[in-house]
């Protein structure tokens, strides 16, 4: 019997569902990274988490996992082209949680790491300094 949805944004959610998904996914949007790459812009992610997640998004698609035949081993992720179709659902989530972090914060640069994902603020910074 083929599976069936109430509304299609369950099988969105399905495949992109989740504490982490969506984090990785805006990650690589920057590009491909290794393991170590990500788990260091993501330091609450347990290795064993962010192993299974992109086991999972791999395996919908989502992300190509590539592998070097080399010592020691190397792999990386990217998105896939079907992954990158997701571009403007992260980008509205992420704009949607800057909107939530002012209304519930005030001032989002107070809230949010500084990190490559939240470039804004080292830039705003920078024109205040100037």
């Amino acid at each position: 019997m083929a599976k069936k949805y109430n509304i299609s944004v369950e099988a969105t959610l399905e495949v992109i569902g989740g504490k982490w998904k969506c984090v990785i996914l805006c990650h690589l949007t920057h590009g491909t990274m290794r393991t170590s790459d990500l788990k260091r812009h993501m330091p609450n992610i347990t290795q064993k988490m962010l192993t299974q997640q992109l086991r999972e998004l791999e395996q919908d698609g989502i992300v190509n996992r590539i592998s070097y035949n080399q010592v020691p081993p190397k792999v990386e992720y990217e998105l896939s082209d079907y992954g990158r179709t997701l571009s403007s659902i992260l980008d509205s989530l992420c704009a949607w949680g800057e909107q939530h972090i002012v209304k519930e914060y005030g001032d989002k640069f107070t809230v949010l790491e500084d990190n490559v994902l939240n470039h804004k603020k080292t830039e705003a910074h920078t024109a205040v300094m100037e």
